[in-house]
């Protein structure tokens, strides 16, 4: 693939709340596994092609407690030294945080999303960034719940998030640009 120049704008890949607390909820993430080799997949080839990594990392007073255990992002899914870890406590990625500047600095204006859970922080972050402008590109078996009816939850969101302006692809099919 073609390297991009300065003036084209980069791709990133956004990892949202992938975090021990939400794997240890009495109802579990649906297709845990899956989600985890995924996400790692995708991970690798960021990776490979010089792509951008962002970790969001949520905190609240009840499950993920700044510091706790709980909190720690899941052991599967860690980032490398040189990558951005993004700490928030709203379920938009964007809203009282530093991701807007941390994107701008790098020139990315695509953003591969994938993460938990579906009905929250992955919907508010992805619909945030649709707002901001930024093309979004929601990893359709990238995103999951702990809820009960995860199956049409995830159905009902990727349908909603592809309304909305997103591209909505496969794990497996997804290449990234050469950053």
């Amino acid at each position: 693939m073609m390297k991009q120049n300065s003036q084209q704008k980069a791709m990133a890949l956004l990892v949202i709340d992938l975090q021990k607390g939400l794997f240890e909820k009495s109802t579990p993430i649906y297709k845990a596994k899956q989600v985890l080799e995924n996400i790692n997949t995708l991970l690798d080839r960021a990776r490979q092609a010089g792509v951008s990594v962002f970790f969001i990392q949520h905190s609240d007073n009840r499950v993920l407690v700044r510091g706790s255990d709980a909190w720690q992002l899941h052991p599967e899914i860690q980032p490398l030294a040189e990558e951005v870890v993004i700490h928030k406590l709203h379920g938009n990625a964007f809203e009282e945080t530093n991701l807007r500047e941390e994107l701008d600095k790098r020139n990315v204006s695509v953003l591969v999303i994938t993460g938990l859970v579906t009905h929250g922080c992955v919907k508010a972050t992805c619909l945030g960034e649709i707002e901001e402008g930024y093309k979004v590109v929601l990893v359709s078996d990238g995103h999951s719940s702990y809820s009960k009816d995860a199956t049409q939850l995830i159905e009902k969101w990727n349908q909603a998030i592809g309304e909305k302006g997103a591209d909505l692809i496969e794990a497996q099919k997804v290449r990234f640009l050469r950053n």
